[in-house]
């Protein structure tokens, strides 16, 4: 990893502060409290010198009661000051984080499919939330608290400069040790936080993948193996913490040394001062050139913590800018709506490929007229599933054209194109939550009423509350208190519900209870009533009531026509495919029967 060529990128920098603008009145109040608040602090220090040289040297107890009080309202403004600059600070980060979050949200929702089969999860969910409280950590700890220590510093050294050059030059010979010392620290903790980011990015990504597969990590006896993966992981991410760690013990027992060599210099140099009758230098000077100097050097020290936090902000800044800056979206720009789409569907010549150079659908042509039902077979790998993610514009092919009622599919506009297609996978998702909001997908405009009878139409209501609080049944990520059968029927009256003008079903029944089995395919039966339905085929059943049948080989379209037609091909590839796949079911099925 090759080190940063600046501290701070500046452009990136003014980007980030953008998204303040829409909270200018704040940020200008945040910005003065911090310039209130370093005065406030060098007025106390002052003041003690006053009761010190004017009063409590003389007696003067009136003048040292005014003092005092003098000091209570400078006390009382500062914590005033002080709260009003720590909760603005922090409300403005917030909602700097929550306006760019938002739009990074946005901005994934419509990244194109391919850029989810690149990315890993984990890294998009960091991006999302730990990068996000990194950022606000700028605002509430990072950028503000920076400018308010600069200040006093430079209030510091000017009272100083003004008090006593010579017992500020004490301060100012060991200064420039801890600035080189200070940039130095910011240099390596800034290449030591872009380690340490990365690493946690792994991090998450590993725990996310192993998490979500564990049953396939159980299955195939892999606890042992994915322990020791994490642990070399989690090692690296180890690693790059404690370099952090090693940079700071170095560099603050360095600054504190400092801090003490100067407090001894200047107790020397004055106090010498003081014994030779300098007049120019008295008591309280020397104790204000004390708390000066901590003054001085405490915010230094603080500068390159907050520098730090700052860095590690703009750290997460810059990688959630990239994902912001990535163009992945389906070209969106037809203005056809859905009312348009009845059915027919048709490719001509269409070319696809999901890597460069490696072609699933090579040159395929084909048309589904509306309300006509038809099944696609092939081996697996041969291309179906393509033929789905071309049809709802998850991907676009890279040759030829895809045509819903003679309009080309990319001059409708993308969510009127998708409100008319209705999807049911093999593997079906389902959020966490009610049954209810799983079909309804939380569309308001859905009644509780419309729902029910749908589900009484094609069959599965009895199902639906036979289960534990019927439609109000929980059933937690990704649908975990449901069997696959079960998971399937909601998919069923999900897409039901939405009335399409093309049904689109992977159908998958081979791995569910018989019970669930003859619920879906009286299901399919229903929906598929008067809909363009395009099915994957994984069932006798489906290829015999099928209008057309496709069959895949390899991307290409290798024979079309009923059952009874492409039976009849001796050395037809269907004809092979049917005796292997599907004529032990009907085989099966009829010995049930016998």
């Amino acid at each position: 990893m090759s080190k940063p060529k600046a501290l701070l990128d500046i452009k990136l920098f003014r980007r980030l502060l953008s998204y303040v603008l829409v909270y200018r009145s704040i940020f200008i109040f945040v910005a003065i409290s911090a310039v209130l608040i370093s005065i406030f602090s060098t007025i106390t220090p002052y003041l003690i010198k006053i009761a010190i040289d004017d009063y409590l040297a003389v007696s003067n107890f009136e003048g040292f009661i005014l003092v005092i009080c003098l000091m209570l309202i400078n006390l009382i403004l500062t914590v005033v000051f002080m709260f009003l600059f720590s909760y603005l600070a922090n409300w403005l980060g917030q909602n700097v984080i929550y306006d760019l979050r938002v739009k990074l949200f946005d901005h994934i929702l419509n990244f194109k499919m391919s850029y989810f089969d690149k990315s890993s999860v984990g890294r998009l969910v960091t991006r999302a939330v730990n990068d996000m409280e990194t950022i606000a950590s700028i605002f509430s700890q990072g950028l503000f608290m920076i400018v308010a220590d600069l200040l006093q510093m430079l209030i510091v050294v000017v009272v100083m400069i003004v008090l006593s050059w010579k017992l500020s030059l004490t301060i100012f010979v060991v200064l420039p040790f801890i600035l080189f010392a200070t940039r130095q620290f910011q240099k390596s903790m800034k290449v030591a936080f872009n380690e340490v980011r990365t690493e946690v990015s792994n991090l998450n990504s590993f725990v996310q993948e192993r998490l979500t597969g564990m049953k396939i990590v159980q299955l195939f006896n892999r606890e042992k193996v994915e322990y020791e993966n994490f642990v070399k992981i989690n090692e690296k991410h180890k690693k790059a913490w404690l370099k952090t760690v090693w940079y700071n013990s170095i560099f603050f027992p360095i600054a504190e040394l400092s801090t003490s060599i100067t407090v001894g210099l200047i107790v020397w140099y004055g106090g010498l001062n003081v014994i030779l009758e300098d007049s120019s230098v008295t008591l309280g000077t020397i104790f204000l050139f004390i708390q000066l100097s901590q003054m001085l050097f405490r915010p230094l020290r603080q500068i390159a913590d907050k520098f730090n936090t700052l860095q590690m902000g703009m750290v997460a800044a810059n990688r959630v800018f990239k994902i912001i800056d990535t163009e992945s979206r389906i070209p969106n720009n037809g203005n056809s709506n859905g009312s348009l789409i009845n059915g027919d569907v048709q490719f001509k010549n269409i070319i696809f490929s999901y890597k460069e150079g490696e072609e699933v659908i090579k040159d395929i042509s084909f048309k589904i007229n509306s309300g006509e039902k038809v099944a696609i077979v092939g081996s697996t790998g041969s291309g179906k599933t393509t033929i789905i993610n071309l049809v709802t514009r998850f991907y676009d092919p890279q040759s030829g054209l895809i045509e819903l009622n003679n309009t080309n599919i990319k001059d409708f506009e993308i969510s009127a194109l998708r409100s008319k297609i209705a999807l049911v996978l093999q593997d079906v998702f389902l959020f966490a939550g009610t049954i209810l909001n799983n079909i309804t997908l939380w569309n308001k405009s859905i009644s509780f009423d419309n729902v029910i009878t749908a589900a009484k139409k094609i069959g599965i209501h009895e199902f639906i509350m036979s289960l534990p609080e019927g439609y109000n049944y929980n059933v937690k990520e990704r649908g975990i208190m449901l069997s696959q059968g079960q998971r399937q029927l909601i998919s069923f009256l999900r897409a039901y519900l939405k009335n399409p003008s093309i049904l689109i079903l992977d159908e998958a029944t081979s791995s569910v209870d018989s019970y669930s089995e003859e619920l879906i395919k009286n299901a399919t039966i229903k929906i598929t009533e008067n809909k363009t339905s395009i099915i994957i085929a994984h069932r006798l059943s489906t290829i015999l009531n099928s209008d057309r049948i496709l069959v895949m080989d390899s991307g290409k379209l290798v024979e079309s026509g009923t059952h009874k037609e492409l039976i009849k091909k001796k050395d037809g590839y269907y004809r092979s495919l049917y005796e292997i796949q599907f004529k032990k079911e009907e085989i099966m099925s009829s010995q049930l029967l016998s």
